[in-house]
């Protein structure tokens, strides 16, 4: 009898034990997987266009890359007066690569990735256009993509996503500091796209985030 009391006792203090652990573990495990699961890339399928956006070096590259690969005759090139290396901003990187002008689509207005698919969409719609490589860097193809199917998801257009090359360290992002800030960035503005915040007014409160938690 003593020894199935203490077999009950000891069950229980074990279930005690794995309910007090699980959250520590769980969360260990979100922390570990983090990185791993902003970035994204499909394989490439032909399409239209490709739909580069601005905001971080190999954007270009990758999308040129794409385009002499055949996978589609035309470049769209989001916010393309931003700068994009040492041969200029979007447009003149893709020129300097070897891209025909005539190849060439652009919309200047886009501050953030939410207007990318905002202003991205006329321009395929205007062009007859029903399917779209869309590129950015691999960190970033996660919200990217969430950001996209929502802005196209009754256009009728079908999305292929790719990433580019930027250095990120997804499987320890934590390891250093440039992974660390990406990482920080695209779930805080994760979390604030999916409370409605978009456009330049959810960089603005990223910005106020990150002074909170360095003065704290």
């Amino acid at each position: 009898m003593s020894r199935n009391l203490t077999r009950t006792k000891m069950g229980k203090r074990r279930k005690r034990i794995l309910f007090l652990f699980l959250p520590l573990l769980l969360m260990l495990l979100l922390f570990l997987c983090a990185g791993r699961f902003l970035p994204l890339s499909e394989i490439p399928k032909q399409a239209d266009v490709i739909i580069v956006l601005s905001g971080g070096g190999g954007r270009v590259e990758q999308g040129v890359k794409l385009f002499q690969s055949g996978y589609a005759p035309q470049l769209l090139l989001s916010n393309a007066k931003e700068g994009a290396g040492s041969a200029g901003d979007m447009r003149e990187t893709a020129l300097s690569l070897g891209i025909p002008e005539s190849a060439i689509l652009t919309e200047d207005a886009a501050e953030s990735t939410y207007q990318n698919a905002q202003l991205t969409l006329p321009i395929m719609k205007q062009k007859g256009f029903k399917s779209a490589i869309v590129v950015s860097s691999d960190f970033h193809m996660r919200r990217v993509k969430i950001i996209f199917d929502h802005v196209y998801r009754k256009s009728g257009i079908a999305l292929t996503y790719i990433g580019a090359d930027s250095g990120y360290n997804a499987k320890t992002w934590w390891s250093d500091r440039y992974s660390r800030e990406m990482t920080f960035n695209e779930y805080i503005k994760m979390i604030g796209n999916a409370f409605g915040y978009n456009g330049p007014e959810a960089k603005g409160s990223l910005e106020q985030i990150k002074r909170w938690f360095r003065s704290g």
